[in-house]
């Protein structure tokens, strides 16, 4: 009796635990979807594969499109700026190297391309010097450049089929300048446009310069001797004459007619946007924006980024007539 019990028991455990066993056994825990690794492409980028030679002031040294980039945008433009301005920065200092090199070397360094003094060529900062000027926000900032030189990798802008005189300054007084309201002719792709900038955005938009009656007359009188400052002092300053885009155009100081541009280099004012008051023994002038005014205003670019402009929009709105593709010299 107690064998049969047993046997019966045994016979049970094999019909149930035995298929329950082989169930588990052929149902393994899921296991996850492996994710495939990215497919890394090879990038090409232009401006490595373009060797500079850059005079730094002591020598001439070798430096590719994209590291000489860097260092002007470091040293032109506030890395603060948005990212957009930043791009449009650097296709304009890529596209005013290329029309520096079709012209051919400057006397200044008959053996580079282009240099590093902002009175010659462009501005340009080591990432070391900027690195101590920017403090805690250096790798933030060296990395928004960086981005920019690349995602704008050899886009240059074009006027039939060739580079353009791509200048720039730092901020406009509601227009861009015509070329030859500045320089001897018009250019057809620097012509007077609007510019967003304004008090709120630019530093020291306005700006004011007093000189007493003697400094003024000394000062002027050094860079034209012919200028006669021996009548009424309110009538030293006459005939100021405004251009399209606002700044002055000429104006007659102690009986010579002279550009707004000659004013502005005599008296070393911030731009040639200005208005003369003589008055009590003094003569002050009156100023708005900063730079010659032709070309992209830099603050306006930096309004147009946060606007929702592209690069590509921006360079297009300051620079008329153009369009912007790779070039190769």
């Amino acid at each position: 009796m107690r064998q049969t019990l047993i046997a019966s028991v045994l016979l049970t455990a094999l019909l149930f635990v035995t298929p329950l066993f082989l169930f588990t056994a052929a149902d393994p825990k899921p296991q996850s979807t492996p994710t495939p690794a990215p497919v890394t492409q090879a990038v090409s980028l232009q401006d490595e594969n373009v060797t500079l030679q850059v005079w730094n002031g002591k020598k001439t040294v070798s430096m590719t499109m994209a590291d000489y980039l860097k260092g002007v945008v470091r040293g032109e433009m506030p890395a603060s700026f948005a990212e957009e301005a930043l791009k449009a920065q650097a296709a304009a200092e890529r596209t005013y190297i290329y029309y520096q090199m079709r012209g051919g070397h400057k006397p200044a360094h008959p053996d580079a391309d282009i240099c590093t003094d902002h009175t010659c060529c462009n501005a340009w900062l080591s990432r070391a010097d900027a690195a101590e000027k920017w403090g805690d926000k250096a790798e933030e900032y060296e990395a928004k450049i960086t981005q920019a030189v690349r995602d704008t990798d050899g886009q240059v802008v074009l006027y039939q089929g060739a580079p353009i005189l791509a200048v720039f300054h730092s901020s406009s007084a509601g227009k861009t300048a015509n070329s030859g309201d500045v320089w001897t002719s018009d250019l057809p792709y620097l012509a007077s446009v609007k510019s967003p900038e304004g008090a709120d955005q630019v530093p020291n938009y306005y700006s004011v310069k007093t000189l007493t009656a003697a400094e003024f007359c000394d000062t002027f009188h050094a860079a034209y001797p012919q200028s006669d400052f021996s009548g009424n002092a309110e009538r030293w300053v006459q005939n100021l004459r405004r251009n399209r885009s606002d700044r002055v155009e000429s104006v007659t100081i102690g009986g010579v007619s002279v550009t707004g541009t000659e004013v502005r280099s005599v008296f070393s004012l911030r731009s040639a946007c200005f208005t003369v008051e003589v008055s009590g023994g003094s003569v002050t002038f009156h100023v708005t924006g900063y730079g010659h005014g032709v070309g992209m205003s830099q603050y306006g670019a930096n309004e147009l980024a946060h606007e929702g402009k592209t690069w590509r929009e921006i360079l297009s709105w300051y620079y008329t007539n153009t369009v912007i593709d790779t070039y190769s010299p």
